[in-house]
């Protein structure tokens, strides 16, 4: 007999039918030999009407009565659903989050999983009960009993954490979408079922398709090596399976705050090409990118900075083998950008041979503020300079001098207590794999730029560690390779996405940090999209950058900033390219099927 967690969300249930169709499916699993814990969300839109509810009383309401209201969505679906059960003869019992036992943090509408005990879901399972699970809530202790929420996914969440603490034979994710897709079948009808798909891609695609499982649920799945598999409440397609690696032995108590950084990774194999004052036009990334690939040189990191003055800078990191290859194709290009009618100063190729790259890595970083700038702050503080910075969801990359590296190493794994660094090897290349598993579109963050911040250790973490005590997270974070000297004093230019809703809030903090260390104007641009390829066969696969880039040139599409991990490729471009990017990225890496995705209403 398995054990299986099984959740719904609010589609599944929206409907007294579709709530006695979820039981048909739950007494089906039953009668297969299986033992089954059910988590379901709030039906249908509920959620938005309670909130809809709560602002025509205030404007700002209080966050605990919030949790107390909104709560009450998901005792309606596991009420229903055990009543729609127990008229199948399916014995059956609905508990709170509460009742089955979820302690969480004691941080109101959005509180992480501190422990589960089980056992009282234990009883009645032993019984050959069904248990119907609230998710999306818990309560912040035994003694308090305060009700707290999860947040967005929080369903999700409670479904992969249930899963965890059981040690359940699987956990199915049931949705709208027959599983995870190339990319989100509202925009893209054609969008294609992935039978399979690592942890690691999935949480770099936390915003691909419908949003179908949340970056936490994934986070909790990988660090206890849980199966994961989603797929439709509406058909019996197979879905798609989520991977994770072999899990490292942990504690199931603080299940959610366990350590944000589980790496630090060293490459002093390294060097870095900069082109600098190059023009800011459709075209330039593809085809100085294009160039490289024809050599077969494989590109690590990618950062390309805000524009100024109708040009960017576009820098990148080889390995020293081939750097000569890299250098030569640069320095071909610059003449030609040189000529180019927009170009207001002369293109120039910068190199550096004495570099290495300095990461930390780790799938509880999403939707952590404070975690890059505790990597930046620790660096500061060492007295070592950043050169370049890269991010995505679950790393955060930095390139220092050569000579800086084991000290940076030293410090960072001392402030992240992990035991020891771990080189970047070709070893862990992934074989047999696509090099794009599927597109992603996020058309809620606002870009950020600093102008003129002086080039010396503890700007950067001066300024993320500002945002972080605001509660911002940031998304991709680039500082530029060109330098220039204001008042005597050598500055760069950093820029970064924050959500939309953050982007006020940052700039009115930043603004007073400013006038303290010196930078100049901050500007704030809201009309921007962030388009991502993501896949683990990325590594190693010359060319991949380049294919990226010329399909964005064909259609014309400016590039206002690049940025980079192993296995993602993010361009941030002009809001009103953001679909259309999607589209035609999404056809040049041939990822749409046959058929078209009818996602419910």
């Amino acid at each position: 007999m398995a054990l299986v967690v099984q959740k719904y969300g609010g589609t599944s249930v929206g409907s007294v039918e579709r709530i006695k169709a979820v039981a048909e499916r739950i007494a089906k699993t039953v009668q297969q030999g299986n033992s089954l814990v059910v988590v379901v969300s709030a039906m249908g839109k509920s959620t938005d009407t309670l909130v809809a509810l709560a602002r025509e009383i205030s404007s700002n309401p209080c966050r605990r009565e919030m949790d107390m209201l909104l709560s009450t969505g998901e005792q309606v679906s596991i009420a229903l659903l055990s009543m729609a059960l127990q008229e199948l003869q399916q014995p059956a019992i609905s508990l709170t989050g509460a009742q089955v036992g979820i302690v969480t943090e004691a941080e109101h509408t959005r509180a992480r999983i501190l422990e589960i005990n089980t056992s009282r879901l234990k009883k009645h399972l032993d019984e050959g009960k069904v248990v119907v699970v609230a998710g999306f809530q818990g309560i912040s202790s035994r003694e308090h009993l305060e009700i707290t929420t999860l947040g967005r996914g929080g369903s999700d969440t409670s479904a992969v954490a249930l899963a965890a603490c059981l040690q359940a034979d699987r956990c199915e994710i049931y949705t709208d979408v027959p599983g995870i897709l190339t990319t989100d079948p509202r925009i893209v009808p054609e969008a294609q079922l992935m039978e399979e798909i690592t942890a690691d891609e999935m949480l770099e695609l936390a915003s691909l398709g419908a949003s179908v499982l949340h970056p936490r649920a994934v986070e909790i799945a990988r660090n206890f090596g849980i199966p994961l598999v989603v797929l439709s409440s509406w058909s019996d397609a197979p879905g798609t399976r989520v991977t994770s690696p072999s899990p490292k032995a942990r504690s199931l108590s603080g299940l959610e705050i366990a350590k944000a950084v589980d790496g630090v990774e060293i490459d002093t194999n390294q060097a870095k090409v900069a082109l600098l004052r190059i023009p800011d036009r459709p075209g330039i990334a593809a085809s100085l990118f294009g160039s490289i690939a024809s050599k077969n040189v494989d590109i690590d990191l990618i950062i390309q900075s805000v524009h100024e003055f109708n040009t960017n800078d576009i820098a990148f990191t080889v390995v020293e083998e081939v750097l000569k290859q890299a250098e030569a194709v640069a320095e071909a290009i610059a003449p030609a950008l040189r000529s180019q009618p927009t170009a207001t100063e002369e293109a120039e190729v910068m190199v550096d041979r004495k570099i290495a790259k300095i990461a930390i890595s780790g799938a509880g970083m999403i939707g952590r503020p404070g975690i890059a700038a505790k990597m930046f702050k620790t660096l500061a503080d060492a007295g070592i300079n950043i050169q370049m910075i890269s991010t995505s969801e679950v790393k955060v990359s930095c390139v220092v001098h050569q000579d800086e590296c084991d000290r940076a190493s030293l410090v960072l794994c001392e402030a992240f207590d992990i035991e020891t660094s771990a080189l970047i090897s070709p070893a862990s290349i992934p074989t047999q794999v696509p090099p794009v598993r599927g597109v992603a579109l996020d058309r809620h963050q606002a870009r950020l730029a600093i102008l003129h911040v002086p080039d010396r250790p503890g700007m950067a973490a001066q300024i993320f560690g500002l945002l972080a005590t605001e509660n911002i997270s940031v998304d991709t974070i680039i500082q530029s390779q060109r330098c220039r000297v204001i008042n005597d004093i050598p500055t760069r230019d950093i820029a970064f996405t924050v959500a939309q809703e953050d982007a006020e809030i940052a700039r009115n903090a930043l603004s007073e940090l400013a006038k303290t260390i010196n930078c100049g104007e901050i500007i704030v641009d809201n009309a921007i999209a962030k388009v991502s390829i993501i896949g683990a066969g990325m590594i190693g696969c010359p060319g991949v950058a380049a294919q990226f880039f010329s399909a964005l040139a064909k259609e014309n599409i400016n590039i206002q900033m690049i940025t980079t991990s192993e296995i993602k490729i993010s361009c941030v471009v002009a809001e009103s390219d953001g679909v259309k990017a999607l589209k035609v990225v999404h056809q040049a890496f041939d990822l749409a099927g046959k058929d078209k995705i009818h996602v419910p209403a």
